[in-house]
């Protein structure tokens, strides 16, 4: 759904990896420089514009976009620290790492305003809520 919202071909294609706590600390650590678990990572194939769709011949190989890697027992956790269910906080997780992978990021204030109101928008589609 993500995907289609963002003007994506259908056979566009998309990782999800679901990982245990240690693994995503490994990621982490060796891609990111960063010590400790988290939520979601997202490992994009090409540095992509936000409501951009690149380039694609429909008759070629699908358009390969990247992994996001999940560990669901962190995501359940702070679920449960945030008083939201685990299944919103999922799909905001899956949500969030595509919108990554598709050029969207929260390092300054305005494209991190910008990534949380595509999140609630994409996520009310679905019956689910950005905390």
């Amino acid at each position: 759904m993500v995907l289609r919202e963002e003007g994506y071909p259908e056979d566009a294609e998309v990782t999800l990896l679901f990982v245990d706590e240690s693994e995503i600390a490994s990621y982490n650590g060796r891609f990111l420089d960063r010590d400790g678990a988290t939520d979601v990572l997202a490992f994009p194939v090409e540095e992509l514009l936000p409501g951009v769709v690149p380039d694609h011949d429909p008759v070629g190989p699908p358009l390969l976009l990247g992994d996001v890697v999940i560990a669901p027992a962190y995501v359940r956790r702070q679920a449960d620290q945030l008083g939201v269910s685990f299944e919103d906080e999922m799909a905001l997780m899956v949500t969030h790492g595509i919108l990554h992978l598709l050029g969207y990021d929260h390092t300054e204030d305005d494209e991190a305003e910008r990534m949380e109101s595509r999140e609630r928008t994409l996520l009310a589609k679905v019956g689910r809520v950005r905390r």
